[in-house]
């Protein structure tokens, strides 16, 4: 990344960043960050709390917690995020910093849950798009793919380059990736999977990914104590692991 100074490529790596946020206490909605850390000088923790508490009652942005879309809390956090503070901090870089985003959780009255993405790449903003609907379920990996996708879907996200210098044709190429999915994939979710496995599930990814990466010679982008949340209909969103500043035997009751 190059910022008004000049610096060029990874900076900083901070392992206590925190990605993953409730939207909305008491309600089945959430976030994932990826990328950037920060806008401005405000961290991307921050301004997610900013956010939801524009969305809470008496906010600017204010949802009904008895009628709202996961589509529109997602198209109000484009707006917060990229259009009201990305673009203006940003306007003066020249190589601006990308960053994305997962909108999660149950629409109001609905039954299943729904994925929505937003990708900031090269300073445009991308979405919100639906990823994954509610008749669908699966495994999504952003920041770091490159573990997940060797592991679950049986081939390097290079493959396609790989394939294209080898001398064939794009129609060629896509069919081959096509192939890979259909016959290399290992279908690790399924809809009847149980809560707690879905969580083991996730840790193991995570670490899986932290030591490609701890091991691979590159820049340790991904590391640190992972946080885990679940998302259910019922309970809403329910934190399972975090990361705290302080310690939690003196804050039990504490929740941000």
């Amino acid at each position: 990344m190059q910022g008004p100074a000049g610096q060029t490529g990874v900076s900083n790596v901070y392992n206590n960043a925190n990605k993953l946020f409730n939207l909305y206490k008491g309600l089945p909605i959430g976030a994932i960050t990826w990328g950037a850390g920060s806008i401005g000088q405000s961290s991307i923790a921050t301004l997610a709390k900013d956010f939801r508490q524009d969305i809470s009652k008496g906010g600017p942005l204010e949802i009904d917690p008895s009628s709202y879309t996961i589509s529109d809390i997602a198209a109000k956090f484009k707006k917060f995020i990229y259009d009201d503070r990305y673009v203006e901090n940003f306007k003066n870089w020249p190589d601006k910093p990308a960053t994305g985003f997962m909108i999660v959780g149950y629409s109001s009255g609905k039954p299943l849950a729904e994925e929505w993405e937003i990708l900031i790449e090269n300073g445009q903003c991308i979405g919100p798009q639906l990823v994954r609907g509610e008749s669908e379920i699966g495994i999504r990996a952003n920041g770091v793919p490159e573990p997940f996708c060797r592991l679950c879907l049986g081939y390097s996200t290079g493959l396609p380059d790989v394939l294209k210098e080898a001398g064939l044709d794009d129609p060629t190429i896509k069919k081959v990736i096509n192939l890979c999915q259909q016959k290399l994939q290992v279908i690790f979710a399924i809809p009847p999977m149980p809560i707690q496995d879905a969580i083991d599930l996730a840790i193991f990814l995570v670490e899986t990914t932290k030591n490609f990466i701890k091991f691979s010679p590159t820049a340790p982008i991904v590391g640190g104590p992972i946080e885990v949340a679940a998302i259910t209909k019922y309970e809403g969103f329910k934190w399972v692991q975090r990361k705290h500043y302080y310690n939690n035997g003196l804050n039990q009751c504490v929740e941000e």
